[in-house]
């Protein structure tokens, strides 16, 4: 079942990713554009790396961010690669 937010474009389905807010219509979470613009891309080059996205939706993920960062702090922690599962001849 999926369940608006304030914002227009972010949704919650428990079926996708367990209730992480993601972008309405697709499965792509908030935390994913986020960790994107933390790597340096901009809003407008996120949209050419997930062409599924509208520049508005991207816009609208990171104003949700900017409103509830510690939520999705969590979230990209919780689904962080352990480092010794990337690069494992470092153990």
């Amino acid at each position: 079942m999926t369940t608006v937010t304030e914002y227009k474009y972010i949704v919650r389905d428990k079926e996708i990713f367990g209730g992480e807010p993601i972008i309405g219509g697709t499965r792509t979470p908030v935390r994913a554009i986020v960790e994107n613009w933390r790597l340096g891309l901009s809003p407008e080059e996120i949209v050419i790396h997930m062409p599924h996205l509208t520049l508005a939706q991207v816009f609208e993920a990171l104003s949700y961010y900017s409103d509830h960062q510690e939520e999705i702090n969590n979230y990209i922690e919780k689904n962080q690669i352990p480092w010794d599962k990337i690069h494992p001849s470092l153990k």
